[in-house]
């Protein structure tokens, strides 16, 4: 596997984990952004869920954008400069 085909295959995992996931914040961690996953899994479990639904948008909001950037622009911003938020 090529690192474009890595590249893809992680904005893929990352893109759908976000969407389906996103409140707990395993497509943070599978990132490498630990205190950024490990801070949307304690606002929902912290809040009985409640703030999951804060963090259910925000999860869904960061999958659709991984997943409309290209290769070249999803590793540039979240592999290369380590954006962490949105």
């Amino acid at each position: 596997m090529t690192n474009s085909d890595d590249i893809n295959t992680k904005k893929i995992t990352a893109g759908v984990l976000g969407i389906v996931l996103g409140a707990l914040g395993i497509h943070k961690f599978m990132l490498g952004y630990n205190t950024e996953g490990l801070i949307m899994l304690l606002v929902t479990l912290l809040t009985c869920g409640f703030g999951g639904a804060v963090m259910g948008v925000i999860g869904l909001i960061e999958g659709i954008m991984y997943l409309t950037k290209s290769d070249e622009e999803f590793k540039a911003t979240y592999i290369d400069s380590k954006k962490g938020w949105l």
